[in-house]
């Protein structure tokens, strides 16, 4: 992987950023700009990695908050960990009380998905495991801009505008009324450019930080949720909320061609972005423009998510073994299916979710992947009064079907979309990345690494390269990018191929990798606001 020499296939509307002393990626300028003040004040790619996440809940509240849930994965001491930071459903939840209440399937909206948020507890474990700074100090941008007020970015004003007009549709119960109360105080969405702030958002933050988000899981702000939940029939209580901690788990990788790949386990479908190159580890690919490997890729990603659909759930509910699963010997039974021609897989199509991913390196060797959520944009749409937590609907991923191994059970962990990613060689870091947005997050992933390892594209051409998503069946979407011939030549292989209006359904993705002279390369994503903070 030469990612230092651009060979320009895509003309890249981004500049590649190069530093030695600390860099930060994320989806929107201000919260990558905080991160790296904290660089620049003695702190490691941990804190930055936090106060960069603390203001992202801030500054893009279109698709991560307070009240969602997050994933970490941490180069330390040449080591990697992985954070678990989802969390449970509520132990009122059955399916029979979704069920009788007239719902088929788990709603978007309402208490019916809230799970208990991890976020917060994620940014005090990273803190109390890896950071050097004091944890109130990560939170200092954060409420400045809660409190102070910024300037809204062109992208996450789109975002707004589209939940302002879905809430509003939904707007017929006093359960919303505290979100647009919240997010939307002047009657409508903020406009590019605009300023807009929260006293309450502000005001949380502190309490969190005052007391490394032991208010959020036992003490002021989960009474306040509970008292919100009881309040509205929810099903989420304090005894939730208070026996709730994250988890340290345990990477899973693959070897890809003499890169180790690293994906959280699931619950999360880090494990489908594994599966599908597994697949095309055997497939020596000569170039990227041509039919044979968009259909490739493709169908290895369908069949892995085949099996990302059928086994990942809690861990604790989960009966296939992860290493078979991962081996070679499997990969290879896989790889054998696959014909000239489109196969029509046995899943339902998937939902898009709203996240924001980030990535952090110091001058210390470390860095991190990491990744926050609300899930479908604002989340459930429901936001704990006076105080600026909006609650994710991440249970929208349970299953009301006996049969699934994600029907939904008090305690239980739902599928998780999000996924941070690392790349290792040889044992030594190359570095973080990571594409948010849904359930297309494996298949970024794959379109990514494929991209750089395979095709030997510089970060940044590996991000602005098009990219096609598979939706249901053998229906996929393609950006603009991709030729009419080889859109042609995929329908002639049983693809259902549509061209996208826009390029905001395709993930938005960020990457960091470190050369052999430590020096920090940074990518960032075209299709949002983002940008590489360096230093």
């Amino acid at each position: 992987m030469n990612y230092n020499s651009t060979q320009n296939r895509y003309p890249s509307r981004r500049s590649v950023v190069y530093s030695n002393r600390g860099m930060v990626c994320t989806s929107q300028p201000l919260a990558a700009q905080a991160g790296l003040d904290i660089l620049k004040m003695g702190g490691n790619a941990i804190d930055a990695a936090i106060a960069t996440a603390i203001c992202l809940t801030v500054v893009e509240p279109t698709s991560n908050g307070i009240g969602g849930d997050s994933f970490a994965l941490v180069w330390n001491n040449n080591k990697m960990f992985g954070l678990n930071a989802s969390g449970p459903a509520p132990e009122l939840i059955s399916a029979e009380a979704i069920k009788k209440q007239g719902f088929r399937d788990i709603p978007e909206t309402g208490w019916m998905p809230v799970t208990v948020p991890g976020a917060p507890s994620a940014w005090a474990e990273l803190s109390n495991r890896f950071g050097t700074l004091a944890f109130e100090q990560l939170f200092k941008p954060a409420i400045d801009y809660a409190e102070n007020g910024f300037p809204v970015s062109p992208v996450i004003a789109q975002l707004w505008e589209k939940e302002y007009e879905k809430f509003s549709e939904l707007n017929q119960s006093d359960l919303f009324n505290n979100w647009f109360d919240t997010f939307a105080p002047d009657g409508t969405s903020p406009k590019p450019g605009e300023i807009w702030s929260s006293q309450d958002h502000a005001d949380t933050l502190r309490i969190i930080s005052a007391t490394k988000a032991e208010a959020f899981y036992r003490g002021v702000l989960a009474e306040q949720i509970d008292q919100f939940s009881k309040s509205g029939d929810g099903f989420i209580r304090y005894s939730d909320l208070e026996k709730y901690n994250p988890e340290w788990v345990t990477p899973i990788k693959i070897n890809y061609k003499g890169y180790e790949i690293w994906e959280m386990p699931p619950n999360t479908q880090g494990l489908v972005a594994l599966l599908g190159l597994n697949i095309l580890n055997g497939f020596d690919f000569k170039e990227k423009e041509t039919v044979s490997t968009y259909h490739l890729q493709i169908e290895a990603l369908k069949n892995a998510f085949s099996d990302g659909i059928k086994y990942i759930a809690d861990p604790k509910y989960m009966t296939v073994d992860l290493d078979y699963i991962l081996s070679e010997s499997y990969a290879a039974k896989k790889r054998a299916s696959l014909t000239e021609e489109a196969v029509y897989p046995s899943i339902d199509d998937q939902n898009k979710g709203g996240t924001v991913y980030l990535c952090s390196a110091d001058a210390h060797g470390n860095m991190v992947s990491y990744i926050q959520s609300n899930y479908k944009g604002f989340g459930s749409g429901l936001v704990v009064p006076k105080t600026g937590i909006a609650l994710h609907n991440r249970g929208k991923n349970f299953s009301l079907n006996k049969n699934s191994v994600n029907y939904i059970e008090p305690g239980k962990k739902p599928y998780h979309t999000i996924i941070p990613a690392f790349l290792t060689k040889d044992g030594k870091a190359i570095g973080p990345f990571g594409v948010m947005g849904g359930f297309m997050q494996p298949q970024g992933h794959l379109q990514i690494v494929s991209n750089m390892v395979d095709f030997n594209l510089h970060p940044q051409e590996a991000l602005e390269a098009p990219r096609w998503q598979w939706l249901k069946g053998n229906k996929i979407i393609v950006e603009k990018g991709i030729s009419s011939k080889i859109k042609d030549e995929l329908i002639l292989r049983g693809h259902q191929v549509e061209e996208a209006k826009n390029s905001l359904d395709f993930g938005r993705g960020q990457i960091i990798l470190k050369d052999e002279n430590n020096v920090l390369v940074g990518a960032t994503e075209p299709r949002a606001d983002g940008t590489v903070a360096a230093w």
